[in-house]
């Protein structure tokens, strides 16, 4: 790295955050239990949402990871946070990858995750829903790293004037 003057760019300081579960849905049992493991592709996926900053206002991004090759297979932007953005995310993951019934899809336990629409989105995939414990961040931590990467590499180093920009730069 020093001799091709590459740095690496520090990142602030971890802070956990918790997701508000104060909601009438029902809770997945965990099964991944911090066992982040996957040996094949499309059999654990792990899904989350963050806020990204705009001149606009946040942008919202939600993602689905697939937990053995580490790449995001399905993704989707709003401008708000209902559940149809995560529901859009997951919808894209199955349209590319085509998993298997069986599939693990693992999330915090956000009501955009528990809602009935995502819930009915993995009972026609054949996926078996898992959530966090409460206010556990560590249940999820690979998809948390990511965001956590994509925050330091590129969203902390550009100001984005609209969601549009933000859009363009974040597919790229």
């Amino acid at each position: 790295m020093r001799r091709h003057g590459i740095r690496a760019v520090a990142g602030h300081r971890f802070r956990p955050c918790t997701t508000d579960s104060r909601h009438e849905f029902p809770i997945a049992p965990n099964f991944l239990k911090q066992d982040f493991s996957a040996t094949r592709p499309n059999t654990v996926w792990l899904a989350d949402i963050t806020y990204l900053p705009t001149g606009e206002g946040w942008l919202y991004l939600a993602a689905v990871l697939d937990l053995a090759t580490r790449k995001i297979v399905g993704r989707s932007m709003r401008d708000q946070m209902p559940t149809e953005l995560s529901v859009a995310a997951l919808m894209m993951a199955a349209q590319r990858q085509r998993p298997a019934a069986g599939l693990i899809c693992h999330s915090d336990r956000g009501s955009q995750y528990a809602a009935e629409a995502y819930r009915r989105q993995l009972a026609g995939m054949g996926a078996r829903p898992s959530m966090s414990r409460a206010a556990c961040c560590y249940d999820n931590a690979p998809m948390e790293g990511f965001f956590h990467t994509l925050k330091v590499e590129l969203v902390q180093q550009r100001r984005w004037a609209t969601r549009d920009e933000a859009r363009r730069d974040l597919f790229a």
